[in-house]
């Protein structure tokens, strides 16, 4: 099974990656998320696979360890930069919603751990 896309653009592609149970947790999240929700994250979307511009620190977060995240208002959704061969995708792990200042331990953890699986698999 393919992963689903999010957004393809002239830099970057934009996919959901696929959990160990073979779930999609970040299109799952996305697909409960109101339209207004959705619309303001597809334009961080274009913003990052068309314009390789995540430099804005309200829109886009660096979590560290070669994880960021997505960022509108109390929504999150953690990505990271594929391995070779696939240096052109950005992958999103999951979504939550954010209720306190900094983004929640547990969900920085759970992203880390996707991506270093991640980056298993591609080597």
């Amino acid at each position: 099974m393919t992963r689903p896309i999010a957004y393809h653009g002239s830099k970057f592609t934009i996919a959901y990656a696929r959990d160990e149970s073979g779930r999609f947790p970040g299109l799952e999240f996305f697909n409960q998320l109101t339209t207004s929700d959705k619309a303001k994250l597809y334009a961080l979307f274009i913003l990052a696979a068309d314009h390789a511009s995540t430099k804005n620190p309200e829109k886009f977060g660096n979590l560290g360890d070669g994880l960021f995240e997505f960022k509108s208002f109390h929504i999150r959704m953690p990505f990271a930069y594929a391995a070779a061969p696939e240096r052109a995708v950005i992958l999103i792990s999951h979504g939550f919603i954010k209720k306190s200042q900094k983004a929640p331990a547990a969900e920085i953890e759970r992203a880390g751990e996707f991506s270093r699986k991640t980056k298993r698999a591609a080597n």
